[in-house]
């Protein structure tokens, strides 16, 4: 049962594997075609062995910089295996995956950030990711998609959260309202009382099953579709000095929440990854400025409420 159980898991890991190869070739021309200055996105494949057994992978980064809809846009494919170290699999253990240090285990995952270039058009970071246990035979996926804007605009609001609710429903009844919470929750930040963004759906430790990996394979092919839209409508709209201001204090929550409390950037930095590669998803140009309120009534001050108060959107 267990081998059975190890082959179909080392199955579900390839099929992934490939289709996330795929994927980022897909993703990358569709951005292209929104760009409208003809920037394309440059292209960095890696390969990585520490030489001690304890981690090896390969990995392809594509970047798109200054484009005149896109100010930086990444998208990511990473596949890697290795040794668990001691605090991995403590860490792991903690989260309720109980595993031991030395352990086997192999990840993979394909990755996106699209900061924009105008203020007008919210910023969109995805994922979707899987981690496998080989001596177990267990794997788990994991992924998801959230918008971040800088300006309330509801017909987005409601549009991105019906669009994925409706991808969530052909799979599961269940899966909306747990993952639109999960996304909420997750990208969180304690010390401002924020959420970085309008949401989404986020979604962690789904066990492995062919099932499941049909429900991934969905989520990756649904991003540019639930976003497309968003960006067509708004990417050629006028924008202010101070407009662009205030998108570079909102970029600096996003900052903040990459560096304080994203799990992803801590993995990779803790598993020895490439901190280029790691801080990909950095916002290009950021501003902190002491003690900023935005005006009582203002446009600026509409986004802040939902960001306090996340809202029900579909």
């Amino acid at each position: 049962g267990v081998r059975a159980t190890a082959d179909a898991t080392v199955e579900l890991a390839t099929d992934f594997t490939k289709f996330i190869e795929e994927a980022q070739d897909s993703i990358v021309a569709s951005m292209e075609s929104l760009e409208l200055s003809g920037k394309k996105f440059g292209d960095l494949p890696w390969t990585r062995d520490s030489g001690d057994g304890e981690s090896k992978g390969y990995g392809r980064t594509r970047v798109l910089e200054d484009g005149s809809v896109f100010e930086k846009a990444a998208v990511s494919i990473t596949v890697i295996e290795g040794t668990l170290s001691p605090e991995r699999a403590k860490a792991m253990s903690a989260r309720g995956r109980p595993a031991g240090p030395g352990e086997g285990y192999s990840a993979a995952a394909l990755s996106l950030v699209f900061h924009t270039t105008s203020p007008h058009v919210p910023t969109f970071r995805a994922d979707v990711r899987m981690f496998q246990l080989k001596n177990q035979g267990t794997a788990w996926f994991g992924g998801g998609a959230d918008l971040t804007p800088n300006y309330l605009d509801e017909q987005d609001a409601t549009q991105f959260h019906q669009f994925w609710k409706g991808v969530c429903d052909d799979h599961d009844k269940e899966f909306y309202p747990d993952f639109k919470k999960q996304c909420d929750d997750y990208f969180y930040l304690p010390a401002r009382g924020e959420r970085r963004g309008i949401g989404g759906i986020f979604f962690d430790d789904l066990e492995g099953s062919p099932e499941v990996l049909r429900f991934v394979k969905d989520v990756a092919n649904k991003w540019m579709p639930s976003y497309s839209p968003i960006v067509l409508r708004h990417r050629d709209k006028e924008y202010t000095n101070e407009q662009k201001e205030w998108q570079m204090i909102r970029r600096g929550r996003y900052a903040e929440f990459n560096m304080l409390w994203d799990r992803g950037v801590r993995f990779g930095l803790l598993s020895g990854g490439d901190i280029e590669r790691i801080m990909v998803s950095a916002p290009p140009m950021v501003k902190w400025v002491f003690n900023y309120t935005p005006k009582e009534g203002s446009e600026e001050a509409k986004i802040m409420e939902v960001l306090k108060n996340p809202r029900e959107w579909a």
